[in-house]
């Protein structure tokens, strides 16, 4: 049975240390961009778009004063090169007998290291886009964070979390036969688990 496992222990634990090589790379890169963000302070890109937003993208089926919302984002992506995921529209509106007096759907658009706004007054059909591009250090981070990033991401981080999970499993199997190379590597590890508490407690 030792010797079932250790057959199967030894090529997982090879295969997940490949698959993962370049991810625990990134991750370790931007761990440290992460915890020094003073050393790679980057110059944010801000962009002004003006659009005119046709006129059946602010209205729906159902209410002349609610805008169709889908479409709506499907336009903004394609006219003012905005990106991310979209939040709810906020729609504030002013009307009397059935007339628009006053309207305005603000919304915004976020992904990893960008961030924009949208404002549209519904009387003149006129959008303003301002977008902000806080650059490729900030675009790690955030995907290190899984911020605005979507499903996606997040299934690929979790997915990474277990094969690293896998190798560090396999690797402990594949010492315990072991018995000097384990004995040296648990005191490693003892060190290593005390020398972390230790730099956490005297940095309090």
């Amino acid at each position: 049975m030792q010797k079932q496992i250790q057959s199967w222990a030894r090529p997982i634990h090879i295969y997940t240390s490949m698959a993962t090589l370049l991810v625990m790379i990134f991750f370790a890169v931007t761990g440290i961009t992460l915890n020094r963000p003073d050393w790679f302070v980057g110059q944010p890109k801000s962009e002004l778009v003006e659009l005119e937003i046709p006129q059946h993208l602010l209205q729906s089926e159902s209410d002349k004063f609610r805008p169709n919302q889908a479409a709506l984002i499907e336009y903004l992506k394609q006219h003012s090169d905005v990106r991310g995921i979209a939040s709810p529209l906020e729609v504030f509106i002013e009307s009397d007998n059935g007339e628009l007096i006053e309207g305005e759907i603000s919304l915004n658009f976020k992904g990893p290291g960008y961030d924009a706004s949208v404002y549209i007054d519904m009387l003149n059909r006129q959008g303003e886009v301002e977008s902000i591009d806080f650059g490729t250090v900030a675009w790690l981070n955030d995907l290190h964070k899984g911020r605005n990033t979507g499903p996606i991401w997040a299934w690929f981080i979790d997915l990474s979390a277990v094969l690293m999970l896998l190798f560090i499993a396999t690797g402990v199997i594949l010492l315990l036969p072991k018995k000097k190379t384990l004995n040296r590597g648990l005191r490693w590890m003892s060190f290593g688990t005390a020398a972390t508490v230790a730099i956490y407690l005297i940095g309090q």
